[in-house]
């Protein structure tokens, strides 16, 4: 490789690695501070709030990565710019196209590396995550509840007693409040015992206590009062969303519903708007010398936004069948490139201007 892109791909190369490693810790500290509530309510067990740090850390790599990239790009050049040295490689005859090949060297492989995380690893550790979740909140594994404190899960159900025993399974002054479409459930038991923690039918059995089955319609209400009760209850369902995040690109393919196309369209798109999201940081990243590194961020940060906002609104539109599926979300990667050709053709027909 000529100096030239070598010199540039250093510069962009160690500021990527710094900003990613940045955001990632800073991500990875905010997922953990929220699991971590989870956990402490009751909600998500202790022992898998780590794994799911680490799924959503990698599910995060899809953004993460192409934004580290097009900071470092747009500080490194604008830093260049700053000091002179883009202005002094071109007027040594260089074209400005070195530029764009030395951040292609490492656009091209992060842009493959986004596509690969985008349709196997995004949905792979939304998979996980989900089967951690469902699991934790499912089965009736007494170890992360806590005495003396409502214990709740993503499907309305509460768990309260004062004394556990993870040993054996077994709950001391508690109650259970449950919930469905069609009718509310609420024991309380002397003591509960738990049978069948599975996540599937997840079951306990209730020892001398009272309990209230209340009818959303107002017409069944029933009250009873029991020795012993062998209770069922309703294991978390994932929502159509949430199984749509971890399906698979071949089961997306086969769907028919909009919204799985949105979602394939999506995932398919991520590279090609990583490499010319970067490219575009290129001839925005121009300052005047003096002018400051950093005196173009407010464009490039207008642009970012305008790609990712504008990325998530087509998804929804697409998913809606307000917008049709073609050109669906590739319309966002096109309005960047003509963006991207209309700049390239103002830079080149400057250049032209001032070499007569």
């Amino acid at each position: 490789m000529f100096l030239i892109e070598r010199y540039i791909l250093t510069e962009v190369r160690r500021l990527t690695i710094i900003i990613v490693c940045f955001l990632v810790f800073m991500f990875a500290c905010f997922s953990a501070q929220r699991y971590l509530t989870d956990a402490a309510n009751g909600t998500l067990a202790l022992e898998v709030v780590f794994n799911v740090v680490c799924y959503k850390v990698l599910i995060a790599l899809e953004m993460l990565l192409p934004v580290g990239l097009y900071v470092a790009v747009s500080v490194a050049l604008g830093q260049m710019y700053t000091d002179s040295e883009i202005t002094a490689i071109l007027a040594a005859g260089s074209s400005p196209m070195r530029i764009y090949r030395a951040i292609l060297v490492l656009a091209i492989p992060l842009g493959i590396l986004v596509t690969f995380i985008s349709l196997y690893g995004r949905p792979w550790a939304y998979g996980q995550i989900y089967q951690l979740e469902q699991q934790s909140q499912s089965e009736l594994d007494v170890s992360h509840l806590q005495a003396n404190k409502f214990n709740t899960n993503s499907d309305g159900r509460m768990v309260l007693a004062t004394k556990i025993d993870a040993t054996h399974n077994h709950l001391t002054d508690a109650l259970i409040y449950t919930s469905s479409p069609n009718k509310t459930s609420i024991y309380k038991a002397g003591s509960v015992d738990v049978i069948d923690p599975s996540p599937q039918h997840p079951a306990v059995m209730l020892h001398n206590g009272t309990g209230y089955v209340l009818d959303r319609s107002g017409q069944d209400d029933r009250k009873m009062v029991y020795h012993n009760l062998r209770v069922t209850l309703k294991p978390v369902v994932q929502s159509l969303d949430v199984r749509r995040k971890a399906a698979s690109v071949a089961q997306l393919a086969r769907s028919s519903d909009s919204a799985d196309y949105a979602e394939l369209q999506w995932r398919e798109s991520r590279g090609l708007s990583t490499l010319l999201m970067v490219l575009l940081a290129i001839p925005l990243s121009r300052t005047r010398p003096r002018q400051g590194r950093f005196a173009t961020l407010l464009p490039l940060t207008i642009l970012f936004a305008a790609i990712f906002y504008g990325s998530n609104i087509c998804r929804t539109l697409i998913a809606n069948g307000s917008i049709p599926g073609v050109p669906g979300m590739w319309s966002v990667p096109l309005i960047m490139l003509f963006g991207l050709l209309a700049l390239l053709a103002s830079e080149f027909s400057l250049l032209k201007k001032k070499s007569r």
